[in-house]
């Protein structure tokens, strides 16, 4: 029974994911920079700084499973990361206005005895309303989109600019649990679950 993971991140999004696995998630940012690789498409660069992070802080964690993870936004093979200040916030929304893009969520996960990371991506196409000027001002100023890919977060006020969803939420959100959890299970890993008192608070008979 897995019962405890160290999230290469301090991600309070992947944080909040992964609890509610009903893991105990400790969080260590990993330090890795995240360069930009203009040789690799948005979803390989993903892979690569999932795994960079994951493998920074098994280093420092080698008996604990570790996972790391990394999103980009995608917008006809331009990868969008974190703005760097407000006038790049805007540039990005005023460039995925109107438009569809993926979302890519990427996680590398390190298990002790095997020697390399597991890996996996998923893909979600978001479609956005076209945004007026007052809308984008309106939305830098809330300070939502500094931290995130693409300059805006899904399960925030951000989601107010979002038309269409086809695909996984939470890899828009940040990680991708679904894909995730397969990937435990197919390592003979089993989760945690709700103890009987818990269900029935919260389900009455």
């Amino acid at each position: 029974m897995l019962r405890t993971i160290v999230l290469a991140s301090a991600s309070p999004r992947r944080l909040e994911l992964l609890r509610s696995l009903h893991l105990d998630v400790r969080t260590v940012p990993s330090g890795y920079a995240e360069p930009d690789d203009a040789s690799k498409t948005p979803r390989d660069l993903s892979r690569m700084h999932a795994r960079q992070k994951c493998l920074a802080v098994r280093r420092r964690f080698p008996s604990d499973i570790v996972v790391g993870a990394d999103t980009s936004v995608d917008l006809d093979g331009r990868a969008f990361g974190k703005p760097a200040d407000r006038a790049d916030a805007a540039r990005m929304l005023r460039a995925l206005s109107g438009r569809s893009h993926l979302v890519h969520t990427a996680f590398a996960l390190a298990v002790p005895g095997r020697p390399t990371p597991v890996q996996a991506c998923e893909s979600t196409l978001v479609t956005f309303f076209a945004l007026t000027a007052s809308e984008i001002a309106a939305y830098v100023d809330s300070g939502e989109p500094h931290d995130k890919a693409g300059a805006y977060g899904i399960q925030g006020y951000g989601a107010t600019l979002v038309r269409r969803v086809e695909g996984d939420f939470f890899t828009v959100m940040g990680f991708p649990l679904a894909r995730f959890v397969r990937a435990l299970r197919r390592l003979g890993f089993a989760l945690p679950v709700a103890n009987d008192d818990a269900y029935r608070t919260a389900w009455p008979e």
